[in-house]
């Protein structure tokens, strides 16, 4: 039986060879046959995600478009693939090669997006989205080649090369995302040769891509649309520019106009941000308060930023038990002579003139509120006998620490920046105020808050789910690096969204910006509040009293703590900005 097994598959083998063999093909995927320079359909297919599992269809995005926009009719299977197979302005010809060329847009003035246009691409490309092209039905590939050090020797790297379905859309490099804008298509084919008299045919067998990310300003083109690419590495990418790039070509505009020498009758019609000069930098109410809270912020800023860098360096192991809240208490009050210098120098700027109960204020507002909500919730876990309430003589020693080390120091910063020169601001404010004319719904606090917090707390919304099982799951922490990443991103999203507030608010001419902008870039902290209660409802099994008291009185202080935060942030980058654009102005 053993030999008869061995000489059954050379018996097929010789079978098959002895039949005449005929190839057919299913019908609408047959390969076609090309001539010289016939010309190579490219279509697109859709556009694709592993992360978001959604497809989209080639023009969903703002890809250069032919004259006329053709879809195949599709099947069932296509239908349900979510396959949209549409034609494309690429002309390739069979066996010639074509350099660079601009496929749309005038070669001197490119093609520019819009800002809705800008903000989808960007999304499109932080979710990865890859791009999905076809040519004669065979879809188009990347090449990856990797290299690998399978014998431990650098000089003999072995080069495995890999292909990826499709090319990425872009990719995103320190915060910054980028489109591949240039794309190098490689087609290979099969040559049929003939008899002499018989033209060659050729059949395309592979469908390649490189994609590559070139700035307009490196891309050389003339008037007939053709290109040459920056040789070597010269060139940067093509960055897309969202919410800062808006601002700042909006701004110029503004600039620009304002600083035109118009006739009277239009200097008479002006409207905007210029119109409230005079009054922009008029004190708010309660200055005070304000300069306290924002000093508070300060010190709180100054404390997580040095915090969380340290436990990036390794230096607070979470092995090291209660050391990373042991030194967050420390630097807290080490750092009140900044909170103090701060608040001090601002309400000098705002024309206060009590310094020392501006500096006691500052010293114990936000620090006694934290104290006593503490103390409560420590009442309630001492009639529990838990071993989480804290001992008596401790809470004196923090009682000790606060006046003996916080205080001392917030009063020294506070002298030093009181006795400082105040801020200069870049024009006058008038004696009398100036009506504000009514403002249209969407300029309403609440409203304002609702809009400004949704890009902060998409910025840290993934790491608060770790900071919230660490805190109420016993869980440990270890992604400091990820947490000091995602705290500059916090720093640059509540920076630039304060800005714009700011700036629709001037522009409606409200010029009540200093306690509204305070609020409304802490208006993250309202969506950390919603996603905590959203946390207590699904993960946590808690169902007494106290525990629930114990949770939304700490919750309740992480709020604030988080408010302040974010409100300092985003109120010291848009004085700056009023600053700044109210300089660039000329006033009479």
């Amino acid at each position: 039986m053993a030999a008869a097994m061995d000489w059954l598959p050379w018996s097929l083998l010789l079978l098959f060879l002895t039949w005449d063999t005929s190839a057919f093909y299913v019908p609408g995927v047959a390969p076609i046959n090309f001539h010289q320079n016939d010309p190579v359909e490219i279509k697109a297919v859709k556009l694709t995600s592993s992360r978001t599992q959604l497809p989209y269809e080639y023009y969903s995005l703002p890809f250069c478009q032919p004259s006329t926009i053709t879809y195949k009719a599709e099947n069932l299977g296509e239908v349900l693939r979510g396959d949209r197979i549409v034609n494309t302005p690429f002309q390739v010809l069979m066996n010639s090669e074509k350099k660079c060329e601009v496929l749309c847009g005038k070669s001197n003035k490119p093609m520019t997006l819009s800002v809705k246009e800008s903000r989808l691409v960007a999304e499109r490309i932080s979710e990865d989205y890859y791009v999905h092209l076809i040519a004669d039905n065979l879809p188009v590939a990347t090449r990856l080649e990797l290299y690998s050090n399978r014998d431990g020797d650098d000089k003999k790297k072995e080069k495995d090369v890999q292909f990826e379905h499709g090319y990425r859309l872009g990719f995103t490099d320190v915060n910054k995302i980028y489109l591949h804008n240039h794309l190098s298509f490689i087609l290979y084919y099969h040559r049929e040769d003939l008899e002499e008299d018989q033209e060659h045919t050729y059949r395309v067998v592979r469908f390649e891509v490189i994609p590559q990310s070139i700035r307009l300003e490196d891309l050389k083109a003339d008037e007939k649309s053709s290109c040459t690419l920056p040789e070597g590495t010269n060139s940067s990418p093509q960055e897309i520019g969202i919410l800062s790039m808006i601002i700042i070509r909006t701004l110029r505009k503004d600039i620009a106009n304002y600083n035109k020498e118009d006739d009277i009758e239009d200097t008479m019609e002006e409207s905007g941000w210029k119109l409230v000069h005079g009054d922009v930098f008029r004190p708010p109410q309660y200055p005070m308060i304000l300069s306290s809270l924002l000093g508070s912020g300060i010190q709180l800023f100054c404390m997580i930023l040095i915090v969380i860098f340290v436990a990036m360096l390794g230096m607070l192991s979470p092995s090291s038990r209660g050391a990373l809240m042991t030194t967050a208490c420390f630097l807290f009050m080490f750092m009140g002579v900044f909170g103090g210098f701060s608040a001090g120098r601002l309400y000098r700027t705002l024309k206060g003139h009590r310094w020392k109960k501006g500096a006691f204020c500052t010293a114990t507002l936000y620090p006694g509120v934290v104290f006593g909500i503490c103390f409560i919730l420590n009442c309630f876990i001492w009639g529990k006998h838990s071993s989480g309430a804290v001992p008596f003589p401790t809470m004196v020693a923090l009682l000790c620490m606060w006046f003996g080390i916080s205080l001392p120091l917030v009063y020294l910063g506070y002298y030093f920046g009181f006795r400082k020169q105040p801020y200069d601001n870049p024009v006058r404010t008038n004696q009398i105020p100036r009506q504000i004319p009514e403002q249209r719904w969407y300029m309403n606090r609440f409203v304002g808050i609702l809009m400004a917090g949704i890009l902060p707390f998409g910025a840290m919304f993934i790491e608060l789910f770790f900071i919230f099982s660490a805190i109420w799951e016993n869980q440990f922490y270890y992604l400091f690096g990820f947490l000091f990443l995602v705290f500059i991103i916090l720093v640059v999203s509540c920076s630039q969204i304060s800005i714009v507030m700011v700036y629709f608010q001037l522009c409606a001419e409200d010029y009540r910006w200093w306690w509204r902008n305070f609020l409304v870039s802490g208006g993250s902290a309202f969506y950390v509040l919603v996603y905590a209660i959203f946390y207590f409802v699904n993960k946590l099994d808690i169902v007494e009293f106290i525990p629930s008291l114990l949770y939304f009185g700490y919750t309740a202080l992480m709020v604030l703590s988080f408010w302040l935060l974010t409100g300092t942030i985003g109120f010291y980058a848009a004085y700056m900005f009023v600053r700044k654009i109210y300089a660039a102005v000329k006033i009479d």
